[in-house]
């Protein structure tokens, strides 16, 4: 047992009770770190075809799958909304495309609670191609399905992408879920 410090009123483990979580933190990252994933088409990265994958769609995927409940099913309209004004896509096929992500994901979790990491890379690997093919057809640049071959290279990372996405979500979790001090005692 440690010792109590004459200069303080409390012991060593009584200094973490009585603490709360912090309610920018709890409820804030999660739709910050998604909007900023929505932000990456503004990096200066010139590619003669696209290469960088959605990160903002990735980042919901990976939030929606590892904290079920936390996002509201609503979320996608804002946060399509959101990456609509940034990807240059044309304004509604984000909300369009991250709302029915949701609602699709909100019926997965009622049919099937239980889930591993396996299984929701493979979900991954099934909603993101569908996502960018989609996304790539209603752009209306004249994207034809003959050119989906150009979608592969951006496929594939996205795929490669969507286990360390989940990884920065999880290291983020662990702060939102952090017991900070009060200010005022």
């Amino acid at each position: 047992m440690e010792r109590l410090n004459p200069n303080s009123r409390r012991d060593a483990y009584g200094s973490k009770i009585n603490r709360d979580h912090s309610l920018a933190l709890v409820y804030g990252i999660p739709w910050l770190t998604i909007m900023l994933g929505s932000l990456t088409p503004l990096l200066p990265i010139i590619a003669p075809a696209p290469v960088f994958p959605p990160l903002g769609y990735i980042m919901l995927l990976g939030w929606r799958l590892s904290r079920p409940g936390l996002l509201p099913m609503w979320a996608g309209l804002p946060l399509g909304l959101v990456d609509d004004l940034f990807s240059g896509q044309p304004l509604g096929c984000g909300v369009l495309l991250f709302s029915l992500t949701m609602i699709g994901l909100e019926l997965l979790e009622a049919r099937f609670p239980w889930r591993n990491f396996w299984q929701d890379w493979l979900l991954a690997c099934i909603l993101v191609p569908i996502y960018l093919v989609v996304a790539a057809l209603l752009s209306g640049t004249g994207f034809a399905l003959s050119q989906l071959y150009l979608l592969i290279p951006q496929i594939l990372l996205s795929l490669v992408a969507f286990p360390i996405v989940v990884s920065l979500v999880s290291v983020l979790d662990r702060l939102r879920l952090r017991r900070f001090k009060p200010m005022f005692r």
